[in-house]
């Protein structure tokens, strides 16, 4: 069996009277930040090396939280079974990704400035008028987004290994280490792989929907939608229809609680639908959404079928001792959009400049105390988000009807103005007092609406 260990963990004694600190090698002075958050002063320096923290699942939350702590000095393990991953994922991206993560743009496929949202009875509303020359939605395939952040975090120094996570050993005190144990695959030691082990500091778990790493701390349960997802390639002049265009289908025939998709990308499109509450029924909902975008996918041959659980809100827990979880192992993904990738990118650098800045760029050991900062630092931020689009979700999707207003709601100007520009900039956009009410009334008038149209139907179908 193959052994990662830490040489000091046995062995550590107080060197002086002072209290339990512990050499470590000189490290150039660094220099002075206005803010800065350091560890507590009972915690411990490390002797003889850096602080070693392992990041379980190398998608968007594992690699930008690899790269952030290899680059913060910190001795970084990356475990990821599957480097060709191809996650069933709409693959959109905020502009504001973009710059926050330095990504280059020869690795996003298509830069969307037009949207079609498509109500049950196939009345479409264009969305994007009030974008600028310079704003889009960025279409990413997801084996080529989270490849490009694994190598730049390998570049970076931290070490990418091929291997399962299977379970891992929850130390007895706050300074000894946690042993992981995986297997792993080099290529040489066959398909089962070799068992092998791995001691470190801390754990971050960014192994997805069904994470190993939650259920080694009992992170608890959540409630997760099915999606599915289908590449077709489609002749030339069909896709040039798509060169800049997505489509957003909603009706009770593509999903009873969420909506289905055409997304461009390379040089196909991708095809999907999902659903919570009626996952039997996936393949139904998704034949139901090639058939509603029938005319403009017609002649495409379908080269990938792809399903996966996606987490419908976060985890009861997320934090316990030295390991947190990020990304869709936390319940990372917004309600009613479906939104995901930005979050797992951005919980994944937030949870390991916790650490970086807690061990003083990696030569003390952290605590607890220290990857709170970063669930906090998330909820203040965050939170609102995820609570505006749940309800938005419970309000508009409910029924047919709901879904008719929504669409027609779409319609207006400022709401894709106010829309787009928290989309792309994840920042919360003040509003016009004015546009506001009268927003609040045309909802309130498209709800009325829409419930008188749900009671009649209900006649009809008695």
């Amino acid at each position: 069996m193959n052994s990662i260990a830490l040489k000091t963990f046995v062995g550590l004694r107080q060197s002086s009277p002072e209290g339990p600190h512990f050499a470590a090698h000189p490290r150039q002075a660094t220099p002075h930040r206005k803010f800065r958050v350091v560890a507590g002063k009972f915690s411990p320096k490390l002797q003889g090396r850096n602080l070693r923290v392992a990041v379980v699942g190398g998608g968007p939350a594992g690699g930008a939280a690899a790269e952030t702590l290899a680059k913060g000095g910190i001795e970084t393990f990356l475990i990821e079974r599957k480097l060709d991953n191809c996650k069933p994922c709409g693959g959109a991206i905020p502009l504001c990704m973009v710059g926050e993560f330095d990504l280059p743009l020869d690795i996003i496929d298509r830069r969307v400035t037009k949207m079609k949202m498509i109500s049950p009875s196939n009345v479409a509303v264009d969305i994007g008028r009030t974008l600028k020359p310079h704003e889009y939605i960025g279409m990413v395939r997801r084996e080529v987004l989270d490849a490009y952040l694994r190598d730049r975090a390998k570049q970076n120094g931290a070490n990418i290994i091929n291997g399962l996570f299977l379970k891992m050993d929850i130390p007895k005190d706050n300074n000894s280490p946690y042993v992981l144990h995986y297997s792993c695959y080099d290529g040489k030691t066959g398909a089962a792989g070799q068992k092998s082990t791995l001691e470190v500091d801390a754990v971050i778990g960014a192994d997805g929907a069904n994470s190993r790493v939650a259920k080694s701390i009992d992170a608890g349960d959540y409630e997760y939608a099915i999606a599915f997802q289908e590449r077709v390639k489609i002749p030339d002049d069909k896709m040039v229809y798509y060169e800049d265009l997505a489509e957003m289908y909603v009706g009770d025939d593509v999903s009873p609680d969420f909506y289905g998709w055409v997304f461009p990308k390379c040089d196909h499109v991708a095809v999907g639908t999902g659903t919570v509450t009626h996952k039997g029924d996936i393949k139904k909902f998704q034949l139901a959404t090639r058939k509603r975008a029938e005319d403009k996918i017609m002649g495409g041959k379908i080269i990938r079928v792809e399903a996966h659980p996606i987490p419908e809100h976060p985890r009861p827990r997320r934090l316990s001792g030295r390991v947190a979880l990020v990304g869709d192992a936390a319940g990372y993904v917004t309600k009613c959009s479906g939104e995901g990738i930005y979050f797992a990118a951005k919980s994944g650098r937030m949870c390991a400049e916790s650490i970086v800045e807690g061990s003083e760029n990696g030569k003390r050991m952290v605590e607890e105390g220290d990857l709170r900062k970063y669930l906090e630092k998330w909820d203040k931020t965050y939170w609102p988000t995820y609570k505006v689009l749940d309800v938005l979700q419970k309000v508009f999707y409910r029924s047919n009807p709901a879904r008719e207003a929504f669409v027609e709601m779409c319609a207006d100007e400022y709401v894709q103005k106010m829309t787009f520009d928290s989309y792309l900039y994840k920042t919360v956009v003040p509003g016009n007092p004015l546009e506001d009410l009268k927003l609040a009334i045309n909802t309130i008038g498209s709800l009325v609406r829409a419930s008188a149209i749900r009671r009649e139907m209900n006649k009809l179908n008695v």
